[in-house]
């Protein structure tokens, strides 16, 4: 009993790694910079190769979960009306999250001015992607070989033909309820799956944080300390504060409860910067800790990481007012109620674009006449920023999770409200989704 006592959860295994990472890539960069074995070998060799197989396979959970956890939900509706409604809350959500995010952003950029005093005449060119149209993105929904569109990892595509397939299920009769529950199964495997590589995530996000702070040249953020620290300070105040009352506004529950379980989330999203890498464990916080029914979050999570992009839009409205500020171009109300509905509507509208960010803000830019030039200087910062967009993403995604949730009346508030739901003394644990695991020799 003493031995159990004294280990470590799996939230200080991976604050250990990330922190004794972030130390090694210092002292990697600095003390060790001319050692050629440490930078070919260590840093070039092992902690490329530990991080890349970490966020390969974290990627490679993503396609069947999000299937095999959507067929499951879907196929479980009794009433096909209840999936409307739940994509209409979703969306809605996801939306007023993003106008609060950078209305927000618009707020501090212009009570801040992080661009006064900035030169960008000097800026590098750049050359941003050409957004596909609203219209565009709505016809790729639909897959024309889904097949194809999981090798791809095209994931509104995976949504629409997983709902569809599931709808068929549930309509299916005898034929339908046993493949619902084939792939009941099959959740269960995968979620094994998923508590079988969070036990490695430690030395993953060792690997992926020495390898970042070797090659991050801290000269980059000094010259533009300030816009990095308005940007950073915006979306923690959104992360913590606004979701925080949004929660306890829609739900009724404790937001500090809801914080401390989304640690291991937070903490896989800021390693990896990817919110879709980031799925399989934002999904077992949401069902396994939160208590969310699996057919509200195999919905919402995978749409969320998809579509919210509370953090990018964070990034577009602080780098608007910044660039605006540094090129001395002074901006109408007008323009800022144009800035809050472009950015709004493109996160819908290039969803599952690569590059999305700088695609989201050169089209904000060129709307209110802004050079898109001025998207080149920040550019050097915005790696490390990225890491903190992702955590406030999936804490978006997993806010909106618990209210849809709780206003279907498909979220356990007693194993949310139990701090222990969802670990064990084995560091991690995942119960059955409705009835809950006997411990043993207790």
């Amino acid at each position: 009993m003493t031995t159990d006592k004294k280990k470590l959860s799996l939230t200080s295994k991976v604050l250990l790694g990330m922190s004794l990472g972030i130390v090694a890539g210092f002292i990697f960069r600095t003390l060790l910079a001319e050692v050629a074995f440490v930078q070919e070998y260590l840093v070039n060799g092992l902690l490329q190769v530990g991080g890349e197989i970490f966020i390969a396979s974290l990627k490679m959970l993503v396609v069947p979960l999000i299937f095999v956890s959507l067929v499951c939900g879907t196929s479980s509706l009794k009433d096909l009306s209840t999936l409307g409604r739940l994509g209409g809350k979703t969306l809605a959500f996801y939306l007023v999250t993003t106008a609060i995010a950078i209305s927000l952003a618009l707020l501090m950029g212009n009570l801040f001015k992080p661009g006064d005093g900035v030169d960008l005449t000097t800026a590098t060119s750049f050359a941003a992607k050409e957004a596909p149209s609203l219209g565009d993105v709505i016809i790729g929904m639909f897959p024309t070989n889904p097949i194809n569109s999981m090798a791809q990892g095209n994931t509104l595509q995976i949504i629409v033909f997983a709902v569809l397939f599931g709808i068929a299920i549930s309509l299916a009769g005898k034929p339908g309820e046993r493949i619902a529950a084939l792939f009941g199964d099959f959740n269960e495997v995968i979620m094994k799956l998923v508590t079988l590589l969070m036990n490695v995530a430690p030395y993953g996000v060792f690997c992926l944080m020495a390898q970042l702070f070797t090659s991050l040249g801290l000269d980059a953020i000094v010259n533009l300390m300030e816009y990095f620290l308005v940007l950073a300070g915006t979306l923690l105040l959104h992360g913590l504060v606004t979701y925080s009352i949004m929660f306890r506004a829609l739900t009724g529950l404790n937001p500090l409860t809801f914080l401390k379980k989304m640690e291991d989330a937070v903490m896989f999203a800021f390693s990896t910067a990817s919110s879709n890498a980031t799925i399989p464990v934002t999904m077992e916080t949401a069902t396994r800790r939160m208590g969310v029914d699996n057919r509200i979050a195999a919905f919402t999570v995978p749409l969320g990481a998809t579509i919210n992009m509370d953090g990018t839009a964070i990034m577009q409205g602080v780098a608007t007012a910044f660039i605006a500020q540094a090129f001395n171009i002074d901006l109408s109300f007008n323009d800022y109620l144009m800035v809050i509905m472009t950015a709004t509507l493109a996160s819908v509208g290039t969803a599952g674009v690569p590059g999305v960010g700088l695609i989201m803000l050169a089209m904000v830019l060129s709307q209110v006449g802004l050079p898109v030039e001025g998207i080149a200087l920040i550019i050097g910062v915005d790696r490390l920023l990225d890491m903190i967009r992702t955590a406030v993403n999936i804490t978006g995604d997993s806010v909106v999770t618990c209210i849809v949730g709780k206003s279907e009346g498909a979220m356990d508030v007693a194993r949310f409200n139990n701090p222990d739901a969802g670990k064990s003394e084995e560091e991690i644990h995942f119960p059955h989704d409705t009835q809950p695991q006997t411990k043993t020799g207790a």
